[in-house]
């Protein structure tokens, strides 16, 4: 197994990195004070291909491997991870959805667009009653002549007031199976009798900079053209975006705890203590050897999940083991980051208190880390399908 960084993933790497420096840590403050990123930000990322990094030439994108993409959603988290969400779930899983289960037409409007940052996507699966047990959704797609009317709500969906087409997942109800009944469509804005519902943003414990949408969905007659996957269909769908979606908040996570333990370093050189810098101190060297360590191995499981993705083998316990261990690693790394800095690592005088809060979420959203540790047990011991 060799994935080691060539020089082309390198000099991606170092134009992420350029552009969060110049162009993202000096406002995500800003950013999360208003509760949003502005446009010309997304668009940006568009620009230097970076939105559109998985997505292949044909359709516009920059046609990058899965550990180059990694990259980058690494060196996002690293700097904002209300950014990183905007890349996941616009690239991750809306348009890794419509590139892989959509049709033709579907790709041809949609994948250009998003690769470009021209318009925004979005993804719903979770529901007010079903998140970890995604197939108990009850929001309904009901088929009357050549169209399907939707009815329902969606909740804790990442830029979906902002997003200009969303994959929606309904269920038809003639269908008696919790998982053959289920389909996906999409759903463009302004569609009449979808709406956004209540927002979260800067009431969020973490990614104050990403707004949080609840989606309302009543009577919205789509055509035949928007339908994605049937029912029967959209389950393994979704299964499979998922395990992609996973995969970069991984690697954001890994981006988190590198910026927590970059500010701990640079901190521990400057503040002085009983006449000398913290960082002579053994029980603060510990506290940065521990983060090292963590960061480090939490970051080669993101790139041989990555690297397995990219030689296209079997990757789906290799991507939950990563999850599994990253969420967990950044809330480590950034409680120590917190730690180091004391009494100014509890305030925003200093990034380790944004980073410790959206280092929550990472074992939250896109599967738990109680489900992934269900499918890590059920992989290895053979349960799995």
């Amino acid at each position: 197994m060799d994935y080691r960084i060539t020089p082309e993933q390198e000099m991606i790497r170092r134009t992420a990195r350029e552009f969060v420096e110049k162009e993202v840590r000096p406002f995500v403050e800003e950013w999360e004070e208003v509760g949003e990123i502005p446009e010309r930000v997304v668009k940006r990322m568009g620009e230097l291909g970076l939105l559109g990094a998985p997505i292949p030439e044909e359709y516009g994108g920059s046609g990058l491997d899965a550990l180059t993409y990694a990259m980058i959603t690494e060196e996002m988290g690293r700097g904002c991870s209300s950014l990183r969400t905007t890349i996941s779930v616009n690239t991750s899983l809306c348009g890794l959805t419509i590139l892989r289960h959509g049709t033709e037409p579907q790709k041809q409007t949609w994948l250009p667009k998003l690769a470009t940052g021209e318009k925004r996507g979005a993804w719903a699966l979770s529901e007010p009653e079903a998140g970890s047990d995604a197939a108990g959704l009850q929001t309904t797609a009901v088929k009357k002549g050549s169209s399907w009317v939707l009815n329902g709500r969606k909740l804790w969906i990442s830029d979906g007031d902002r997003a200009d087409v969303v994959v929606i997942y309904a269920r038809d109800p003639t269908i008696n199976d919790r998982h053959k009944s289920i389909g996906c469509w999409l759903v463009e804005k302004g569609t009449p009798g979808f709406r956004p519902g209540s927002i979260w943003a800067k009431n969020k414990l973490g990614l104050r900079a990403s707004r949080t949408a609840e989606l309302i969905l009543e009577d919205v007659h789509l055509p035949e053209a928007n339908l994605i996957a049937a029912p029967g269909k959209g389950w393994d769908c979704a299964m499979d975006i998922l395990n992609g979606g996973r995969l970069s908040v991984a690697a954001g996570a890994v981006g988190i705890a590198q910026a927590a333990l970059e500010a701990s370093i640079e901190y521990c050189k400057q503040r002085k203590a009983f006449n000398r810098p913290i960082g002579h101190f053994q029980l603060v060297k510990e506290m940065i050897a521990e983060m090292s360590v963590d960061v480090e191995a939490g970051r080669q499981l993101v790139y041989k999940a990555a690297w397995k993705k990219a030689q296209n083998e079997p990757h789906k316990l290799d991507v939950s083991m990563a999850k599994l261990f990253t969420a967990k690693m950044a809330m480590r790394v950034t409680e120590n980051a917190v730690q180091i800095h004391g009494g100014i690592g509890y305030t925003t005088d200093v990034p380790v208190e944004r980073y410790f809060r959206d280092a929550k979420i990472c074992g939250i959203y896109e599967g738990t880390n109680q489900i992934q540790q269900i499918i890590i047990a059920d992989q290895v011991l053979g349960l799995d399908g």
